[in-house]
């Protein structure tokens, strides 16, 4: 995998781009002194932990020939205080699916995603934060 990230301006606002053309912004908050353009580095890795996730789920209900009409995810996540650096400590995830889904079985694919599938949940283990989620379905 290759990533390249080129300087936009003269503050700290960089784009990201994959070996694919995908492109996101990444920058700081103002009281860093960068100008708010773009995603926080450590937040997209929490985004990432939403989708490396989502996508596990959709794949496994796919191959149980669940029909899902509608996937959203949240994520609420909290960092370390008062360390440099200052990893994430804990994630709560919560999966919203709408559809002819069978809830248990909506149930266990996060399971399967959250414990065995997900890098980025397993990246985030290792570096000791404690990841919870649920799974609504139809609700």
């Amino acid at each position: 995998m290759k990533i390249e990230l080129q300087r936009v301006g003269d503050g700290f606002n960089m784009e990201a781009k994959d070996e694919n053309g995908h492109t996101v912004s990444i920058d700081t908050a103002a009281e860093n002194g960068g100008q708010n353009k773009g995603v926080r580095p450590m937040h997209l890795l929490i985004m990432g932990l939403g989708g490396c996730s989502a996508i596990d789920i959709i794949m496994i209900l796919k191959k149980q020939k669940q029909e899902v009409t509608d996937f959203r995810v949240s994520v609420e996540a909290e960092r370390e205080k008062g360390k440099d650096p200052s990893l994430w400590e804990e994630a709560h995830v919560v999966f919203h699916l709408k559809g002819n889904i069978d809830a248990g079985k909506a149930q266990r694919a996060a399971d399967l995603s959250m414990q065995k599938y997900c890098s980025v949940a397993e990246t985030l283990r290792r570096a000791n934060a404690k990841i919870t989620w649920e799974v609504r379905v139809n609700s």
